[in-house]
């Protein structure tokens, strides 16, 4: 973590991101709370829903770690596809 930056706990920033979709401004937030206006403003980000289908919904944080999952898992099926063609060739 970089000298002097703050560590807010994931309750905290939900906490935050309630208080903002309620009806508070970003300016009575920083005020209040003493966190940047970028800092809000990333966090209401991240907890922005995106629509998958007609009944679920997934936060961009939450589609960023199924993008990094699934590529993963391509990646090992690949070295498994290509073991696969070694042991049939014996």
């Amino acid at each position: 973590m970089a000298k002097g930056q703050k560590y807010y706990t994931e309750e905290f920033r939900k906490t935050i991101i309630e208080l903002y979709n309620s009806g508070k401004s970003l300016a009575e937030l920083n005020s209040e709370y003493g966190i940047s206006k970028s800092t809000i403003n990333g966090w209401i980000k991240k907890a922005k829903p995106i629509t998958v289908d007609k009944d679920t919904t997934i936060t961009s944080v939450e589609y960023q770690a199924m993008l990094k999952k699934m590529a993963r898992l391509e990646e090992e099926n690949e070295i498994l596809k290509k073991a696969m063609a070694i042991f049939a060739k014996k």
